[in-house]
């Protein structure tokens, strides 16, 4: 019988040890198909978990471990506290797991950890005991609290839904699944939806209800133009299509603009653009030249930590000040592109304020001529000084912020 503790190691081992993101090291690892849906369940597991699996380690032995022995207890402190797995298999595969990685030295350890360990009481500090409860790094743990209050552990801690998938054809075929429906046209969410060969013909697309909501409030109209600053992999670009003569599709990096146009040729659409460009530098060529621009800014990702729980591992506290400076020079430089009586829209995947109203405060300081212009959306959202915040626990598990403004007539 093969070890079910190997495969989770061979991909996490590429996320912990050598940085990479959970996604690429699964797509880059073979693993028994049999098996894989349990292999990406135990990875996603451990990763949403992190902190909690930490703090059960610092709290059981007197040295943390490091390095794959670290790896190999929290893989199976996972089994053992969410799976229900038995403990002698889990013990018995973590020792040999050691042993096969080339550190059978620590085999003891690891054998005499899983046989003794105790969950801890949790900490006494809020922010602390916060942290663990919703595994969230602390930093980020302080930041939710200090905003959300009492729901912050509801913010942190919301689950996955599944996968959300958007209809252009033929969704009839597949809602006799389980599904929860969204307040979006043709949007669903299914709780497993593994693509099919109608996925490759322009069927059905994935894009999480929060971008089905930013979409949503876009203002089109037939003749306008639409810069989509930055726009990788397109997925709002394409859904935008039908409400543009046309759009352009922008992206720093030359592979991430490939993967815009692979999209827009996947979904048959034809007017969109896809070029490369920084967008925190001036475009003569785009001076006013705009009737909407979009700016998906680079983030923090807070806001959907529950799709991707590698951003607890690799975001840090120190990064946001950069993110930032990054962010307002994005929305600045593209405010210049919006024709006279147009729209600028600013977007993120984040929840922490300091990402969203506080950059739209920093630019209607600096920026003359916009106003904010309030919107309704059938998704369930907060109303602040500037925008709209959805948030994971009342927004199908969407924690994305927008701001519409309008450039004045002049």
């Amino acid at each position: 019988m093969n070890n079910p503790l190997a495969e989770p190691y061979l991909i996490l081992s590429k996320v912990y040890l050598d940085g990479k993101y959970l996604k690429q090291a699964i797509a880059e690892t073979q693993t028994d198909p049999t098996q894989r849906a349990r292999v990406i369940k135990v990875c996603y597991g451990v990763l949403e978990k992190d902190v909690f699996l930490d703090y059960i380690i610092s709290r059981n032995t007197g040295k943390m471990p490091r390095g794959g022995i670290k790896l190999i207890l929290k893989i199976a402190l996972y089994m053992l506290e969410f799976l229900d797995k038995h403990d002698y298999m889990v013990v018995d595969s973590a020792v040999q797991l050691a042993k096969k990685a080339g550190k059978g030295g620590a085999a003891g350890f690891v054998n005499a950890f899983l046989r003794a360990y105790s969950v801890p009481p949790l900490p006494e500090s809020a922010s602390e005991r916060l942290s663990v409860q919703a595994s969230a790094p602390l930093w980020l743990a302080k930041r939710i609290r200090r905003t959300y209050k009492d729901e912050a552990l509801d913010i942190l801690s919301a689950p996955s839904l599944g996968q959300c998938v958007r209809f252009v054809r033929g969704e009839e075929e597949y809602l006799s699944r389980e599904h929860i429906c969204t307040p979006f046209e043709h949007t669903y969410i299914f709780p497993s939806f593994m693509r099919d060969d109608n996925f490759f013909a322009g069927s059905y697309t994935f894009q999480s209800a929060g971008s089905v909501a930013i979409c949503s409030q876009v203002e089109g109209s037939p003749d306008g133009l639409l810069l989509d600053a930055c726009a990788a992999p397109g997925g709002k670009s394409v859904f935008l299509s039908p409400k543009f003569a046309r759009i352009t599709a922008q992206e720093i990096h030359p592979h991430r603009t490939q993967l815009i146009l692979d999209y827009a040729s996947r979904m048959g659409v034809q007017n969109i653009t896809a070029v490369t460009g920084d967008a925190t530098e001036y475009n003569p060529a785009y001076g006013s030249a705009y009737d909407a621009v979009l700016c998906d800014v680079p983030c923090s990702g807070s806001g959907v930590i529950n799709e991707n729980p590698d951003i607890k591992l690799f975001r840090k506290e120190a990064d946001i000040a950069s993110l930032n400076e990054v962010q307002l020079k994005i929305l600045t430089n593209c405010a210049s592109y919006v024709k006279p009586g147009g729209m600028l829209y600013y977007t993120t995947c984040s929840v922490l304020p300091e990402e969203n109203d506080s950059i739209i405060y920093a630019f209607l300081e600096n920026t003359r001529g916009f106003a904010p212009v309030r919107g309704e959306c059938p998704l369930a959202h907060r109303e602040t000084r500037y925008g709209m915040q959805f948030l994971p626990h009342i927004s199908l598990g969407a924690g994305f912020y927008i701001c519409a403004m309008k450039r004045e007539n002049a």
